[in-house]
């Protein structure tokens, strides 16, 4: 591994049964906006983006602060766990499925704590003005 390579990883979050699956948590610097259409989901300054090597390399992920969303979210009756996040629980606008947050993440993915994540299949995300 390079002296650049080692440096970039060198806050990742790693699974401590897979030191091959980590991430990497940013701050996204501009602001974010999240659509589903043209109804705005979510508003931020105080966004994270998620960089994450398990399987493969994953897109990276934006997750938006709870305080930062302009609409009330449906609960869905999923869950998911992630050995580096904790326990996954989805939410609907409209009867679909469009986002995912960690309520309560483990404690070395304390900074996702219920920031939401939204499927970018299914959302228009927006960064910057």
């Amino acid at each position: 591994m390079t002296a650049l390579t080692s440096s970039a990883f060198e806050t990742a979050i790693r699974n401590p049964d897979n030191p091959d699956h980590l991430m990497v948590i940013k701050d996204v610097p501009r602001r974010v906006r999240i659509y589903a259409g043209d109804t705005l989901l979510a508003d931020s300054v105080n966004a994270i983006r998620v960089m994450e090597i398990g399987k493969t390399v994953y897109d990276p992920v934006i997750y938006i602060p709870e305080s930062d969303l302009t609409l009330r979210f449906t609960p869905v009756a999923k869950s998911t766990f992630c050995p580096i996040k904790g326990d996954a629980s989805y939410v609907a606008l409209g009867g679909e499925e469009v986002a995912w947050v960690y309520k309560s993440p483990i404690s070395m993915a304390s900074r996702l704590a219920s920031h939401f994540a939204f499927w970018p299949t299914k959302t228009r995300q927006v960064e910057g003005e």
